[in-house]
């Protein structure tokens, strides 16, 4: 009897793992947008800029797929801002021995330009959850590799207060999609890093400067005729 039962539960479970099997699929796919891309906690304003990238699209069922992509993505921000100069207005009724007058609030400051631009090769393990054939909705982590950095800042002089920071960012994506046909898709993503990406040094609160990305998108996945 106790053999019966064994060969039963074997039977079900070949045939859930066939019909698991039967089910999965893999299917390739490109993608490419555009960014709207600021840093968290600086005085810059958001930038245009794109990312392309390539995935594959493993569907388990019609509920969950999982997706692994390797995207190019610009990001950063720019923006007049605040700059502290190398001069001091010194009061005139202090001599220049006096101690006092090492203190930042006689620092002259001015306006300027910061442009800042981080290009990153991103790692991403997406999760697809389907409401129904079309729309679904979309989150997991990422992993930023940063293969370029250009950091412009008008007067040039002061380029130096600006530098990048962390060649390494982490952090999670999600969104929303919706699938226009079988190949066809168009997301809105906000990707959201928590590795500092920016130096300023003429901030002194200690707060990190971010990557922060809103995405808008389309994606094309290839399938069999």
């Amino acid at each position: 009897m106790k053999k019966k039962n064994f060969a039963i539960v074997i039977i079900i479970a070949l045939l859930a793992i066939t019909n698991l099997q039967a089910q999965v699929t893999f299917k390739p796919g490109i993608n490419a947008g555009l960014n709207i891309a600021t840093l968290t906690n600086s005085e810059l304003n958001a930038k245009a800029d794109f990312y392309i990238g390539a995935f594959g699209a493993i569907k388990f069922s019609k509920f969950y797929t999982l997706q692994p992509e390797i995207t190019y993505s610009r990001q950063g921000g720019k923006g007049n801002v605040v700059m502290e100069t190398d001069d001091y207005n010194y009061p005139v009724d202090r001599p220049l021995s006096d101690p006092s007058l090492i203190n930042p609030d006689f620092i002259v400051q001015r306006m300027g330009n910061v442009n800042v631009s981080l290009q990153y090769i991103s790692s991403l393990t997406i999760n697809k959850f389907h409401f129904n054939e079309k729309f679904y909705v979309l989150v997991g982590p990422f992993l930023d590799i940063l293969i370029t950095d250009n950091i412009k800042v008008s007067p040039e002089k002061y380029k130096k207060r600006y530098t990048k920071d962390a060649d390494v960012d982490l952090g999670i994506v999600g969104g929303l999609g919706y699938s226009l046909n079988k190949n066809i898709a168009f997301e809105t993503r906000v990707k959201k890093g928590v590795v500092g990406a920016l130096i300023n040094q003429n901030d002194y609160s200690g707060s990190g400067r971010n990557n922060l990305v809103y995405q808008f998108g389309i994606a094309y996945t290839f399938s069999k005729k």
